[in-house]
């Protein structure tokens, strides 16, 4: 398996150099700074290429190629956005590019309720914690439906919590809950992710399945003519929140999903912390269902509570059976070397991570710390050798 290393460019804390003495082999990044919906041009690409080849790194990943919002809406004539969007593909494939990761959850990415969650022993953790999530949605945007998505327990707690809370606990929440969005992407406040929302009114899951086969049939001719291979990234929580249909959340989604337009071009980023956030899902069980079809993969654990809040793990600490996780990807790897596949070795990056030691000070994108992440690659790369043997190390 090779080794990569999220970097968010000029976006992030942490240098070339110092990634290079993790061991890491491979950058994944993207053009963080582009706009959803326009081109990402080749020049540009070229130039963060040179600048990742001049670090003695590789770059065949992006994470993420992203899909404007009125794609997923199915929102007008969509013609000139997916033309874009064929065009930074294209741009892509030029400068050595061969998976593009992506999401289809609808207005944010990932979404925690807590940045800085107290660690066992020292350190901090991202923590999606029910009862503030039904808080923001109850009592901070006024979404009273919202009741019939939480536990009675829960909905409970979250007016307990909201009526203790100060302005100040609240607005940490929602810069929380906007901190999944990388780079320069816009975040919203309360009143305005209230507002926002009002665009997906109507648009349920069978809508929003609807728009994204129509993404993939726009999409996955031009990347099997580029030689491009398509990873979706697990809904993260995988859960419907805020009233927004969530489609890529368990086993069965993936497969249709992957049935929707058939390629093998048209795969998965496997992500086992998010996948890992839903008690009904088995990781391991789903990375062998599609093993043939991961173009890329993410390894971090979680830890979930019964009231359906959850927190980020050790990598080799949470309810996720790492081992086993690592075992099926690496089975996968014998079978393509055994097929003669060009893409016989999966890309995997330690995902997320602790903040640990002075990890706190040096102001990362959230759930990006350097040493945090560090550990969490050292444990994995310790159980890819214990499964393998070891490898050399430059």
């Amino acid at each position: 398996m090779k080794e990569g290393w999220r970097w968010y460019g000029s976006f992030d804390k942490i240098s070339l150099a110092e990634i290079a003495q993790t061991g890491a082999t491979d950058i994944i990044t993207a053009l963080h700074e582009v706009p959803y919906g326009e081109v990402w041009q080749r020049d540009t690409i070229k130039a963060v290429r040179q600048k990742i080849s001049a670090a003695c790194f590789d770059w065949t990943i992006v994470e993420s190629l992203p899909i404007h919002e009125r794609i997923k809406r199915g929102d007008g004539d969509l013609s000139g956005l997916f033309a874009n969007y064929r065009a930074s593909m294209a741009n892509l494939a030029a400068e050595g590019i061969k998976v593009i990761c992506y999401n289809f959850m609808p207005l944010l990415d990932w979404t925690r309720t807590d940045l800085a969650a107290p660690v066992a022993r020292g350190g901090s953790c991202l923590r999606f914690s029910a009862q503030k999530m039904a808080a923001l949605e109850l009592f901070m945007i006024d979404r009273p439906e919202a009741a019939d998505d939480y536990l009675p327990e829960v909905v409970e707690a979250a007016k307990i919590w909201f009526e203790q809370s100060t302005g100040e606990d609240r607005d940490r929440l929602i810069h929380a809950v906007m901190a999944g969005l990388p780079g320069a992407y816009d975040r919203y406040d309360a009143a305005g992710l209230k507002e926002a929302l009002k665009a997906y009114e109507g648009i349920g899951r069978d809508e929003l399945r609807a728009n994204y086969k129509r993404f993939l049939d726009e999409v996955i001719p031009a990347a099997e003519d580029l030689g491009l291979s398509f990873g979706v990234h697990p809904d993260d929580p995988p859960r419907d929140i805020l009233g927004l249909p969530r489609i890529v959340s368990s086993g069965d989604d993936i497969g249709w999903i992957l049935n929707a337009h058939e390629s093998p071009a048209n795969g998965l980023t496997l992500c086992s912390g998010s996948l890992g956030a839903n008690p009904a899902n088995d990781v391991p069980a789903i990375a062998r269902r599609f093993a043939d079809k991961i173009h890329f993969a993410h390894l971090r654990n979680v830890r979930k509570d019964p009231d359906g809040s959850f927190e980020e793990a050790a990598h080799l600490g949470g309810d996720t059976d790492m081992v086993d996780l690592i075992s099926a990807l690496l089975d996968e790897e014998t079978r393509r070397l055994s097929d003669g596949r060009s893409d016989a070795q999966i890309t995997f990056r330690p995902d997320h991570g602790h903040d640990l030691l002075n990890d706190a000070e040096r102001g990362a994108h959230p759930g990006y710390p350097l040493i945090g992440r560090m550990r969490g690659l050292a444990e994995l790369r310790g159980v890819i050798a214990g499964l393998t043997g070891p490898r050399k190390v430059a």
